[in-house]
C-alpha cells in the first residue's frame, strides 16, 4: 500500500537563505509523540509528530555569548540531536551544536537547561588535555553525539589544515556538564598506538584523527563503536610519518570508563582524506552455523569493512595490498593498504579512458583535454603534481548519510555517489618570497582559502563558490562577519589576528585577476622553504589545488552512468545483490535515455514491510524501493531536496515518513520544509 501514501503535514522554519546558501542535513527524532528537528539556522524545534504543529522552538542567536562570538552569523549544518529521557528530579534533556557550544536543553519547554556546564552549555574547546594556543579553535559537532546511561559522548568536526584541532573522544555527565572520560585519538605517551606515530611529540602537534561522522553504540555489552577520519592536514603527511593511529580507524572504546578493547584502521598514513564517513551498523548474523554479533563500516572507497564486534576479528580476510609509492619529495608513504575480500563492493572503483561519458557513441573533445591533463589512475597514488583520479571521490562512494541494516536478513543498504574527482598538488605559494603580489592579503588568502577557492578565487560551481566579484554582494563588514563566523561548510576564521582579516578582506573585494599569471611564474622560480615551523605553527610545502569533480560543460558527470546508485548486500554471504540507479536528470530521461542516477547526500531507512526509503538526490524526490528487488515502488516531490535521511515513527496506529528538504547543496535550492508522508485511513 506505499502507493497511497500523501502529504499528511508540513512545516516551514522559513529561515532558508534566499541566496540558495543554507542547508539542512537533519534526521529527526522522535520521543513521547513529539518531533524533535533543526532548522537551516540552527534553531531547535518541537513539533506534535501526528500534525505538525510547533510546540516550542530555542533560537540559539539569541544567545549572547553566540552572537559574541559570530557562531550563528550565517548558516550552518546539523545532522542530528540527542536525547536522555530523564529520571526523577530531572527533565528529558536534547544535546545539539552550534559552534563550538554543546547545548542541554529542557525537552519539554525548550529552555537551556542552567545547571548543565555554564548556562546551559559546554564549550568543546574546552577538556581536549592540550594547550588551545597550539592549535587551530575550530571545532563543533554536526552529527548526534550519544546518550549511554547518564553520560554523552561526543565526537566533533574540526579543521582540515595541518593546524587543527585534535579529535579526542568525550564523555559529559548528562546533568552537570561535567567531563567524565576522554579518549586521545592522537595517542599520548604510554598509551596504545602510541608508536605508529614517529615524532615522539606527535600527540602536541596534530589535529584531526575526529570523528564527525557519528559514533555507534552496543547498549547490552556496553561497547561503543568510533569512526574517525584522517589526520590533518589531509592531502600531505612528511611531517607526520607512520601509520597514524588512530586516524582512519574503526575503535570499539568500553563506554563505561572510553578504555580501549579493539581498532582497525581501514586507511594507513592517510592522502586522501579517505574519512571513514558515516557511523557503523550493528547486526547479528548467521554465518557457517555460528551467531555473530557483527558491525559493518562503509567507506568512502565503496568498501565494507566487516568484523565481530566484540573481539574485532574481521569476518571476511582483509588483505594488504601493495600500494603506489610515487609520493611528493619528504613524504613516506605506506608501502600497503588493507582491502576487504567481501564483502563485494557497491561503488566502481577504477577510472579509465574507456570508461569517458559519450554522447551519442562520442567522447566530447574537451573532455578528453581535460582527462589528459590528469596522470595517474589507480587507486592510493600518493598526490603529486602530475595529478591523480580519485575513484570514487572525495565524497565518496559511501558518504555521511550511512547505510541501513535489515536485523532479520542481514543485508546492508547504502546510496554511493559515482563521480572522478582529481587531486593535484602544487608548491605552497605561502612559502615563496619576493612575489610581487605576496601582500599581507594575499599571504593570508594562500594560507587558508586558496585550498577551496582556488588561486582564481573561482571556487567550483557545484559545492564550492566562486568569490570573484564579492564587492557587487557584500561590502567590507558585511565580508568580515562572513569570515568571522563563517558559512555554510566554511569553517568560521575569527582565530587569523585582526590585522590579516582586515587585509584579506581587502585582498578579495579589490581582486586583481592579471596578478595570477605573475604568481604562477613566481612559484616555478622560487624555492619551497626547508623551514616549515614557524611561530604560526606547521606550514606546508604542498597544497591541494582545489576540489575538482570530473564534469562536462552541462554539469553532467564525465563518466558512464550510473552517477548515483542504490545498492543491497548481503553480509552474510558478502554478495552484492543488486544495484540500481538512484535519482534522474528528467532532461535525459525525456530524450529516451535510462535513468543515470543524481550525486546524493543522504542516507536510506529500511522498513519491517518491505521498504527502503530514501530521497538524497539532486531531482528533489523521496522514493520506496522494494528491498528484495530494488523496484521503484512509490516516489513523489519535495520542496527542496531532501539531502538527509529520512525518520519512521507510528502514532496511535498511523505510520509516518518524514524527510528534511534542505537542499542548498550541488547547485539544488535551499529549503526549509519538513514533510510527512502518511496514508489517510
Amino acid at each position: 500500500n506505499v502507493s497511497q501514501l500523501k502529504v499528511a503535514w508540513t512545516y516551514s522554519s522559513r529561515d532558508k537563505d534566499s541566496l540558495n546558501r543554507s542547508q539542512n542535513q537533519c534526521n529527526p527524532i522522535v520521543r513521547n509523540g513529539i518531533l524533535y528537528a533543526t532548522s537551516p539556522k540552527l534553531k531547535l524545534v518541537a513539533l506534535n509528530a501526528k500534525t505538525g504543529e510547533e510546540k516550542w522552538a530555542f533560537d540559539p542567536s539569541k544567545d549572547p555569548v553566540v552572537q559574541s562570538d559570530n557562531v550563528q552569523s550565517f548558516f550552518k549544518t546539523s545532522r542530528g540531536l540527542a536525547f536522555w529521557e530523564g529520571d526523577i528530579g530531572n527533565p528529558s534533556r536534547i544535546f545539539y551544536t552550534i559552534g563550538s557550544y554543546t547545548y542541554c536543553i529542557n525537552a519539554n519547554t525548550g529552555e537551556p537547561i542552567s545547571s548543565f556546564g555554564t548556562s546551559g552549555r559546554i564549550n568543546l574547546l574546552d577538556g581536549l588535555d592540550r594547550d588551545p594556543s597550539t592549535f587551530d579553535p575550530f571545532i563543533t559537532n554536526s552529527s548526534p553525539g550519544i546518550i549511554f546511561k547518564n553520560l554523552y559522548i561526543s565526537g566533533s568536526r574540526v579543521g582540515e589544515s595541518v593546524n587543527s584541532a585534535p579529535g579526542h573522544i568525550r564523555s559529559y555527565d548528562v546533568i552537570s556538564g561535567e567531563r567524565k572520560w576522554i579518549f586521545h585519538t592522537i595517542p599520548h605517551p604510554g598509551e596504545i598506538g602510541y608508536e605508529s606515530w614517529e615524532d615522539p611529540e606527535a600527540y602536541k602537534k596534530f589535529g584531526g584523527a575526529n570523528s564527525w561522522a557519528g559514533m555507534s553504540l552496543d547498549e547490552e555489552n556496553e561497547i561503543l563503536y568510533v569512526p574517525t577520519g584522517s589526520v590533518s592536514g589531509d592531502f600531505y603527511g612528511g611531517y607526520r610519518e607512520g601509520d597514524n593511529l588512530f586516524a582512519n580507524s574503526l575503535i570499539a572504546l568500553n563506554t563505561n570508563n572510553g578504555e580501549y578493547i579493539w581498532h582497525f584502521q581501514m586507511v594507513h598514513h592517510d592522502l586522501w582524506d579517505r574519512d571513514n564517513p558515516a557511523n557503523p551498523n550493528l547486526v547479528n548474523l548467521y554465518i557457517d552455523g555460528e551467531n555473530i554479533p557483527a558491525v559493518a563500516q562503509i567507506t568512502k572507497q565503496g568498501y565494507i569493512f566487516l568484523f565481530n564486534r566484540i573481539t574485532g576479528e574481521p569476518i571476511y580476510p582483509i588483505k594488504e595490498v601493495a600500494v603506489p609509492q610515487n609520493g611528493l619529495p619528504g613524504e613516506k608513504t605506506s608501502p600497503t593498504q588493507p582491502i576487504p575480500t567481501l564483502p563485494e563492493a557497491f561503488a566502481r572503483q577504477h577510472f579509465s579512458k574507456d570508461k569517458l561519458l559519450k554522447w551519442d557513441g562520442k567522447v566530447d573533445s574537451a573532455m578528453m583535454a581535460k582527462f589528459n591533463q590528469v596522470k595517474y589512475f589507480e587507486m592510493f597514488t600518493p598526490p603529486n603534481k602530475e595529478g591523480a583520479w580519485l575513484f570514487p571521490g572525495f565524497d565518496g562512494g559511501g558518504e555521511w548519510g550511512g547505510s541501513a541494516v535489515d536485523p532479520e536478513t542481514g543485508i546492508l543498504y547504502v546510496n554511493s555517489t559515482e563521480l572522478p574527482w582529481s587531486l593535484t598538488m602544487k608548491d605552497n605559494p605561502r612559502l615563496v618570497s619576493n612575489s610581487s603580489d605576496q601582500s599581507m592579503g594575499r599571504k593570508t588568502y594562500n594560507q587558508y582559502c586558496i585550498v577551496c577557492h582556488g588561486a582564481d578565487l573561482k571556487g567550483n560551481e557545484e559545492n564550492i563558490s566562486s568569490i570573484e566579484n564579492l564587492s557587487s554582494k557584500y561590502d567590507k563588514e558585511e565580508l568580515l562577519q562572513i569570515i568571522n563566523g563563517g558559512m555554510n561548510m566554511m569553517p568560521p576564521f575569527n582565530y587569523i589576528p585582526e590585522k590579516e582579516k582586515q587585509a584579506l578582506a581587502d585582498f578579495i573585494l579589490n581582486f586583481n585577476p592579471e596578478h595570477i599569471t605573475s604568481v604562477s611564474q613566481e612559484i616555478e622560480k622560487e624555492p619551497i622553504s626547508e623551514n616549515l615551523n614557524t611561530s604560526e605553527g606547521l606550514i606546508e610545502p604542498y597544497i591541494m589545488t582545489g576540489y575538482k569533480r570530473f564534469t562536462d560543460d552541462n554539469g553532467y558527470p564525465g563518466i558512464t552512468p550510473p552517477w548515483g546508485t542504490l545498492n543491497a548486500v548481503d553480509l552474510t554471504t558478502g554478495k552484492l545483490l543488486w544495484k540500481v540507479p538512484l535519482g534522474e536528470y528528467k532532461e535525459l530521461t525525456e530524450k529516451g535515455l535510462p535513468p543515470t542516477g543524481t550525486e546524493n547526500y543522504g542516507g536510506p531507512v529500511v522498513t519491517k514491510g518491505g521498504l527502503v526509503f530514501i530521497a538524497a538526490t539532486k531531482d528533489e524526490k523521496i522514493r520506496a524501493f522494494d528491498k528484495d528487488t530494488g523496484n521503484i515502488l512509490w516516489e513523489a516531490n519535495l520542496p527542496a531536496a531532501g539531502y538527509a535521511t529520512p525518520a519512521v515513527y507510528e502514532i496511535d496506529g498511523k505510520q509516518f515518513v518524514v524527510i528534511v528538504c534542505g537542499g542548498g547543496k550541488i547547485g539544488s535550492k535551499s529549503g526549509d520544509t519538513i514533510l510527512a508522508f502518511a496514508i489517510e485511513k
